[in-house]
């Protein structure tokens, strides 16, 4: 079989280009032209390292605070910089005061991480964590709501949800969750590790107690560039996994939150310096803007779905109207589940190896299937998704 092309946007990016890369959604990928202005972000810093963190740099901070706040209409008194999206949630989780019989709330689709940082501080306090096992193959939508809130009880005191579930690649309906639960009550923490730049986000009015989110995969920032927002009254309690300087400064509630979160410690500022650059950038490569790119994103995932489908012979597992940039499909029998998250899928590992193909493919003991998850962006083309539905003819 001949090796497919990319689409003509891929001079952008410099990815290899002897790898079918499928993948974006795992860490993003980010165009040469901000690894550049990266590249003299970092050369102006070790020019002179004090000038730079302690006053060229806050102007820079402050715009891409600001512009990544405007980007997805948050407060950005309530929006600060974390590394990733599991930190942000690890964040929030560690400095609840849980008490015991307390319930947070994980549907089965969530992100393991996350969901380990949700046993984790329930076991340590006594409070319960409530999986909800969420179907999939799955209907609708309502289908989702209804089983969520069938788990909630008076002691419901937190729900992770996701915007774009990681495992399966759904489009969860957080709009509709996040107020529903909120208006019972029970606060939620808005998972948008897929969000920014896959789907259009409106914290203000959504309005969520919290909500994280990474820039490095949808919006194409270095890695390493996340957000966390807490709304302004749940602020208070809320501090830096890294507690530092900031803590002993005396000041507002929203100055502290912002002196604490600013300054955790000497870091490598630059990956949330370039969030401007990137949204500009990236924005532009399509008339149309983001709404465009958004939409591109998804028409293509689901192209590529179905043709993975009619290779496999196996049923849609959700509706069209659930799939933006991710979507996974159902491989055929139940296959050999890996023992660890971090240990590759035989057949993950045999189309790179042979193939390569650099595509996740592994097994889910919730639901003990094997899934393979394919994402789209700018730099994909059609012919790649063809190329690995006739791979898979072959190999599975």
């Amino acid at each position: 079989m001949p090796h497919p092309k990319r689409s003509t946007l891929s001079k952008h990016w410099t990815l290899d280009p002897n790898t079918v890369f499928l993948n974006h959604g795992s860490f993003g990928a980010c165009p040469q032209e901000i690894l550049d202005y990266q590249v003299q972000l970092r050369q102006k810093l070790e020019s002179d390292p004090v000038k730079f963190m302690e006053t060229e740099s806050k102007d820079l901070w402050s715009e891409a605070l600001n512009i990544l706040s405007d980007f997805i209409n948050a407060d950005s008194d309530g929006m600060a910089f974390v590394t990733n999206a599991t930190s942000g949630v690890n964040t929030v989780l560690k400095a609840l005061d849980l008490q015991p019989d307390d319930e947070i709330i994980v549907p089965d689709h969530s992100y393991q991480a996350c969901w380990n940082s949700i046993d984790f501080v329930t076991e340590k306090t006594g409070a319960k964590t409530v999986v909800v096992p969420l179907p999939f193959p799955i209907e609708s939508d309502q289908q989702i709501i209804d089983t969520i809130l069938s788990h909630t009880t008076a002691k419901s005191r937190l729900a992770l949800i996701d915007t774009v579930t990681s495992p399966t690649g759904l489009l969860m309906p957080f709009e509709a969750l996040t107020k529903t639960l909120q208006s019972q009550g029970i606060d939620v923490l808005l998972d948008a590790a897929h969000g920014p730049g896959i789907v259009p986000l409106n914290i203000e009015e959504l309005k969520p107690a919290y909500a994280t989110g990474n820039a490095h995969k949808w919006l194409c920032t270095p890695k390493g560039s996340a957000f966390l927002y807490v709304r302004e009254d749940r602020r208070a309690p809320i501090h830096p996994l890294c507690i530092s300087h900031g803590a002993s400064v005396p000041g507002t509630i929203n100055e502290k939150f912002r002196l604490e979160f600013d300054w955790p410690g000497t870091q490598d500022i630059t990956p949330w310096l370039c969030i401007p650059k990137a949204i500009e950038y990236v924005g532009n490569m399509l008339d149309g803007g983001w709404p465009a790119i958004m939409k591109h994103n998804s028409q293509l995932a689901i192209a590529g779905r179905n043709l993975l489908l009619e290779a496999l012979g196996t049923p849609s597992p959700s509706p069209d109207s659930m799939i933006v940039g991710l979507a996974a499909v159902l491989l055929p029998g139940r296959g050999t589940l890996t023992a660890s998250a971090l240990e590759p899928d035989p057949l993950h590992t045999r189309l790179y190896e042979e193939y390569k193909i650099q595509v996740p493919v592994f097994g889910w003991p919730h639901h003990d299937r094997r899934y393979l998850r394919i994402a789209s962006y700018l730099y994909n083309s059609i012919e790649e998704y063809e190329y690995l539905a006739e791979v898979l003819k072959k190999e599975v």
